[in-house]
């Protein structure tokens, strides 16, 4: 703690020499730069709406920054940058009400950055309107995908921002316990997403886990809506096959039901999805055939540090490691797929 506070007394001494836009020109007189920040955290107080935000990273020693804000999202991964040099970032972030999962507390109103990495240094920061057109993506899900509330639990959603510039949000509208049936029925859900979807937003929509009483028809059916009704409005739907559960067989593979979502009823999840992206010609991210690739490489033991076995006997919800490795999945499938600009993606 003491190296993070003299870090930051230095960088607050150079962000006064730093060249940058007067406030008054862009900001107003309550400029949303350095002076709303102390040690370890950043709050800006605005309205709910979309930012972006530039880092300037970097001190008199070496240092490593990582930045999460609102509830506990990561927005920019750990950045090493070499004693004396300064490196610029920028992310853009959604800030709404609730900040976390649509049916959880309100939160912190306006924006909360958390600034921490093994040796942060935060040199400059400044908070501005993002503009029209930026481009955005909206998460339709369930607690694996969902912004989760406290350690150690983690929804890949959680994790996406980081792997994305300056110019696209991620807006998680995933909630634990929700299933196609209950997100379409639940006016703080469907009937609040739907509204704030605008032409050309993409909107990414895993469902099943809990699915777990759903007939096939109806199933099929639910997604169909959902595709439908993105669609209205103007927005590209993405389906999205769920995260595999860590059940493994004797022989070292995934059990054909439990990890692989196939519901008391006989109904294959997966399955449906993919039959329903091929019949309505919507993106498909395959992300049941990733993670099982992935969970099964890494076979009983290795794969125990992606869920929370280790911390809660928990097969079914991640680690923060394990979300971000599952984030990196998708973030390589909207690659793969054109579904976002290569420029707007961090690689590497």
């Amino acid at each position: 703690m003491r190296r993070f506070s003299l870090a930051v007394s230095a960088a607050l001494i150079l962000s006064a020499c730093l060249t940058v836009v007067p406030a008054q020109a862009h900001d107003g007189p309550g400029a949303l730069g350095i002076d709303n920040c102390t040690a370890g955290a950043c709050h800006f107080d605005v309205p709910p709406g979309t930012y972006d935000v530039r880092v300037l990273l970097g001190g008199d020693a070496g240092s490593s920054t990582a930045i999460s804000g609102e509830t506990r999202r990561s927005l920019l991964p750990e950045t090493s940058v070499a004693a004396g040099e300064r490196i610029a970032r920028s992310f853009t972030v959604d800030v709404r009400t609730p900040e976390g999962e649509p049916t959880g507390p309100d939160g912190t109103p306006g924006l909360d950055l958390a600034i921490g990495g093994s040796a942060p240094a935060l040199a400059d920061i400044r908070v501005t309107p993002a503009a029209r057109h930026t481009r955005q993506i909206l998460l339709i899900g369930d607690s694996t995908v969902c912004d989760q509330p406290a350690d150690p639990y983690s929804g890949w959603g959680q994790q996406l921002p980081q792997f994305l510039r300056k110019g696209v949000s991620v807006a998680n509208y995933a909630d634990s316990g929700e299933s196609t049936v209950t997100y379409l029925g639940n006016p703080r859900l469907w009937g609040t997403v739907q509204p704030l979807i605008r032409p050309g937003d993409l909107v990414l929509i895993q469902l099943a886990h809990n699915d777990k009483t759903t007939d096939e028809a109806t199933y099929s059916a639910n997604l169909e809506t959902l595709v439908t009704g993105v669609r209205d409005k103007g927005g590209r739907p993405v389906l999205v096959t769920p995260i595999v559960r860590r059940w493994f067989n004797a022989d070292g593979t995934l059990n054909n039901n439990t990890a692989l979502l196939v519901n008391g009823l006989g109904v294959d999840h997966p399955a449906v999805i993919r039959s329903v992206a091929a019949a309505e010609h919507v993106p498909l991210i395959d992300l049941t055939a990733k993670t099982k690739a992935l969970v099964e490489s890494l076979g009983v033991e290795g794969s125990k540090a992606i869920y929370l076995y280790n911390e809660k006997k928990d097969n079914t919800h991640t680690s923060v490691h394990g979300a971000t490795v599952y984030a990196g999945l998708v973030r390589d499938e909207l690659l793969a797929r054109h579904l976002v600009p290569r420029g707007t993606v961090r690689v590497g």
